[in-house]
């Protein structure tokens, strides 16, 4: 492919004599021929009983660093994408050969990246989301407030309760000081319905029906008995939007209805205009990608999957789960999971090359200057020193340079 290069590098004289004497050093500790201690059989009666062929894997590994230093001054005016792949070639006791296999930058024909026509959806913002957004603020904020009266729909019935079938006790129907919303549906249908009008003190059988798919096999479609005592009915109580509530929510400068809702307004606009630029960018780079003509590497996707799988699983640890827990847990394994990322991590690097090219083709450039402001701008965003943010980056700015060239790609596409 035209994308691949193959690069041999030749260890001989006496770098490569030089080897297979501290491969004989090493080796001929662990060795042992009769009539000689081990370790200490003379160089003439090894190679008598083993041959030179013997040093052979271990010179090789001596020459390894060497060979792939070679590598890497023969290589540095190339476009290499991924991590070489390195085996030996011919071996014998005057010369031994590596050969590596280096993938490059493949050769892309970019399709139509300007003037596409593609329109950013307008964000607009509904009194009902916002209503619905404050009443869900509500909610974090709700209490349960203990009242008289009997039980009604969205009340909360603290109960005591034992399932019967055929006049006997069944395991899993018992439970005591129960909190039951009611409308919520936790129980099976019809037992909530029945607890509405119930006061506290009040003992009831509740006739219901267990459902043809459930899950104990001895209760499916069965007729129960359950019989019920309410201990106790409260209320779900939100808070009213006054000045504790504004508080409670710690928005500056909140003092009334007016200006939560404006506040509100604002949260969700913000949101939906990145959601919205997050799919304009998406489907601008989709347009060019269709566009596009490039022979990816399979190597480069097989990395770009690789990495997905290692960024999975430094998210879920922060949940407390190690990789090789969710494998278990799922019946996956890093293959399968590859497997699944593949698709994505090829439209990942096909994008990357794309906005590399663009890159190139345009001579997009980013001052020493622009890095310093952006530097100042995440110093600032994360409350951190410039040299601390240095630091995040491995003190790479390349990195920031890198990403400072893509940010003005977007702007000159979008």
């Amino acid at each position: 492919m035209k994308n691949e290069k193959e690069i041999k590098i030749i260890i001989e004289g006496k770098e490569w004599k030089d080897a297979l004497d501290k491969a004989f050093d090493k080796v001929i500790k662990n060795i042992k021929v009769d009539g000689f201690r081990k370790g200490k059989v003379p160089k003439n009666i090894f190679m008598k009983n083993y041959g030179i062929e013997y040093l052979y894997d271990e010179a090789s590994q001596i020459c390894s660093t060497s060979a792939i230093n070679k590598m890497i001054e023969q290589a540095k005016e190339l476009d290499v994408v991924a991590q070489p792949e390195m085996h030996l070639g011919t071996i014998d006791e005057n010369h031994i050969e590596f050969v590596f296999e280096l993938t490059l930058r493949p050769e892309i024909k970019l399709g139509k990246y300007k003037d596409l026509g593609i329109k950013k959806d307008k964000v607009t913002v509904s009194k009902k989301e916002i209503e619905e957004t404050i009443n869900s603020m509500r909610e974090q904020y709700k209490e349960n407030i203990v009242k008289d009266g009997s039980v009604q729909k969205g009340d909360i019935a603290v109960i005591d309760f034992e399932g019967f079938k055929d006049g006997k006790a069944f395991d899993g129907g018992k439970g005591e000081n129960y909190s039951l919303e009611i409308g919520s549906n936790t129980f099976i249908p019809g037992f909530e319905d029945q607890i509405i009008g119930m006061s506290a003190g009040e003992e009831k059988d509740i006739n219901v029906t267990f459902p043809d798919d459930y899950q104990a096999e001895d209760l499916k479609g069965k007729p129960v008995v359950f019989k019920v005592k309410v201990n106790e009915v409260k209320e779900v109580k939100l808070p009213e939007l006054d000045k504790d509530f504004f508080e409670d929510l710690g928005y500056e400068g909140i003092d009334s209805k007016e200006s939560l809702e404006a506040q509100v307004k604002e949260n969700i606009k913000a949101r939906k205009e990145v959601e919205v630029d997050n799919k304009y960018t998406d489907d601008v780079l989709a347009k060019i990608a269709e566009t596009t003509e490039v022979e990816i590497p399979e190597v480069m996707v097989h990395d770009e999957a690789h990495r997905m799988v290692h960024q999975f699983a430094d998210h879920i640890a922060y949940q407390g789960i190690s990789i090789e827990q969710f494998y278990q847990m799922t019946g996956s394994n890093e293959s399968k999971l590859m497997e699944q990322y593949k698709e994505e991590a090829l439209k990942r690097v096909k994008t990357r090359l794309i906005l590399d090219e663009i890159i190139k083709k345009e001579k997009i450039k980013v001052t020493d200057e622009e890095i310093e402001n952006r530097i100042d701008e995440l110093a600032k965003k994360y409350n951190m020193t410039k040299e601390e943010v240095k630091k995040d980056y491995g003190n790479d700015l390349e990195y920031i340079r890198y990403d400072l060239q893509i940010r003005k790609v977007f702007e000159m596409i979008k």
